[in-house]
C-alpha cells in the first residue's frame, strides 16, 4: 500500500488532513532512497521514503510503512528508521503507518519507548492511517474528485462491510476515467487488484472489473485474455451439451470423438456440432463438413482415379 504515496503524491494532503497534520496543497514531493542499510551485512529497507517541501515551512522526510499485522520487533525497526534518516539527511522525520484493520492500527499508534530504569531515551509516535480515521467514500462524484484517497480508503476498509460500496463507486469512476485517461484507470485497477490480496473485498473487485464494458474495443492484453477466456468457457459449455444430446439419443461416443469435442475452443464449430447432434446416426458424423475433414478427404483422393489405394 505504501507505493501509492510515491506514485500518486497528491494523496498526501487529504491523508494528512484526516490525521490532523497540516500540509500545504502546493508542497513538493520527491522520492528518497529507501535503503537504510548499515556497513554491516544487515539489510534494512523502509517501504517508502519521501522528501516533502511544503510551501509554508521547512522540508521534512516522510517514512511510510504498510502494516497488515502486528510484528514483534517492528517498533525497534521504526525507531531505527527515524533516527537513521534524521542523522543521514539532517531533516525532521515523520513516520506514517498504513493499516487495514483496527487491531493493527491501535498497536501501530504506539508510542514505542526505548530506555532503561524509568528513563526514556527515545519515543516514537507513528502517524497511523487506517479504518478509524480514513473516510469511507461511497459517492462516485467524490471518488472522481479524489481518486487516490478513495483507493486508499478501499484498502483501509478492505475487511469492513463498507468496502463493497467504496469499490462500486471506484468502479464507476474508473469506467468514466478510462475515456480520458486510460493510463491512470489502468494503474488504479491493477493497484487495487494487487493490494486487496486475500481480503473479502478482492473477489468483489474482480467481479466489478470483469465486465466487458470496462474494455470495449481497446485491444488490451487484459481485454483479449478476458474475451478469449469467456469464449473458451462458452465453448466448453456447448461441448457438454453435444455429449448430452448424443447420450440421450443412445449414440455411443468413442474416446477420440469425446476428446475432439471437449478440447475444441471454437464456439461457432461447437454450435454446429450441437445442431447436428440432434440428427446424426453416428457420433463421427458430427464432423462432416468441418474444414479439416474436408482437407483430409481431398488429400485422400487422386484426381481421375478416385480414392487412393495404399
Amino acid at each position: 500500500m505504501h507505493r501509492i504515496f510515491q506514485e500518486r503524491p497528491e494523496i498526501l494532503a487529504p491523508v494528512f488532513g484526516a490525521l490532523g497534520v497540516q500540509l500545504s496543497a502546493k508542497a513538493t514531493v520527491d522520492a528518497v532512497t529507501t535503503d537504510v542499510t548499515e556497513t554491516r551485512p544487515l539489510e534494512r529497507r523502509v517501504d517508502t521514503v519521501l522528501r516533502i517541501g511544503p510551501s509554508d515551512g521547512d522540508d521534512f522526510l516522510l517514512a511510510i510503512e504498510a502494516q497488515s499485522a502486528k510484528v514483534m520487533g517492528k517498533d525497534a525497526s521504526w525507531a531505527y528508521y527515524v533516527a537513521y534518516l534524521q542523522a543521514k539527511y539532517r531533516l525532521p522525520v515523520l513516520l506514517l503507518v498504513v493499516c487495514q484493520d483496527r487491531a493493527t492500527a491501535r498497536w501501530a499508534a504506539g508510542p514505542f519507548d526505548c530506555g532503561a530504569r524509568g528513563w526514556t531515551a527515545l519515543r516514537v509516535y507513528p502517524l497511523v492511517a487506517g479504518p478509524d480515521n480514513l473516510p469511507v467514500i461511497t459517492d462516485a462524484r467524490s471518488v472522481a474528485k479524489n481518486l487516490a484517497l478513495a483507493v486508499l480508503s478501499a484498502l483501509a476498509h478492505a475487511r469492513s462491510p463498507e468496502c463493497d460500496a467504496i469499490l462500486e463507486a471506484i468502479g464507476s469512476a474508473l469506467q468514466e476515467l478510462r475515456e480520458t485517461d486510460s493510463g491512470t484507470a489502468e494503474y488504479f485497477f491493477e493497484f487495487l487488484e494487487i493490494n486487496l490480496g486475500d481480503t473479502p473485498a478482492a473477489e468483489k473487485w474482480k467481479g466489478i472489473m470483469s465486465f466487458v464494458s470496462y474494455f470495449p474495443g481497446r485491444g488490451t492484453v487484459r481485454e483479449t485474455a478476458y474475451l478469449e477466456g469467456k469464449a473458451d468457457g462458452e465453448a466448453r459449455g456447448e461441448a457438454k451439451g453435444v455429449l448430452f444430446v448424443l447420450e440421450v439419443r443412445g449414440i455411443s461416443v468413442s474416446d477420440s470423438v469425446r476428446e475432439r469435442i471437449t478440447s475444441c475452443t471454437d464456439l461457432d464449430r461447437v454450435d454446429a456440432w450441437l445442431e447436428r447432434s440432434r440428427t446424426v446416426e453416428r457420433a463421427e458424423d458430427l464432423f462432416a463438413g468441418d474444414p479439416e475433414d474436408a482437407e483430409v478427404a481431398m488429400d485422400a483422393e487422386v484426381p481421375g482415379i478416385g480414392p487412393r489405394q495404399d
